[in-house]
C-alpha cells in the first residue's frame, strides 16, 4: 500500500509542476520576453528571413541560446513567398541584437 501512495503522490506532484511556467515568479508566461541569460524584449533582437523548401518566408531570430521562428504572413494571413533567397537559405542579421556568441 505504501508503494501505491508514493506513486500516486509522485504523479500528483509532477502534474502540478507541469502547470507552472518553470520560472517560479508566479507571473503568467509572456511570449514577447526573452527570459534567458540576457532577458529583454524580443523587439530588441534583429530578425532575418529563412526561406523554406517551398520558397515561403519565415521570420527567424537567434539570440545565441534560444531561437525563434514564425511564418511570414500577409495582412490576410496567407504565407509570403517573396523569392528574397533560394530555398533553405537565410538573409539578414538574424543573430544580431544579442551579446551571446553563437559559433554557428
Amino acid at each position: 500500500m505504501t508503494k501505491l501512495k508514493l506513486v500516486t503522490l509522485s504523479i500528483v506532484c509532477l502534474s502540478i509542476a507541469a502547470c507552472s511556467d518553470g520560472l517560479g515568479d508566479g507571473l503568467p508566461p509572456d511570449k514577447t520576453i526573452d527570459r534567458g541569460t540576457d532577458r529583454k524584449s524580443l523587439s530588441q533582437l534583429q530578425a532575418g528571413i529563412w526561406v523554406d523548401p517551398n520558397g515561403c518566408d519565415h521570420w527567424i531570430i537567434d539570440d545565441g541560446i534560444e531561437g525563434y521562428l514564425s511564418a511570414r504572413l500577409d495582412k490576410y494571413g496567407k504565407p509570403v513567398c517573396s523569392g528574397v533567397a533560394p530555398p533553405t537559405q537565410t538573409v539578414g542579421d538574424f543573430k544580431g541584437g544579442s551579446k551571446i556568441n553563437d559559433p554557428n
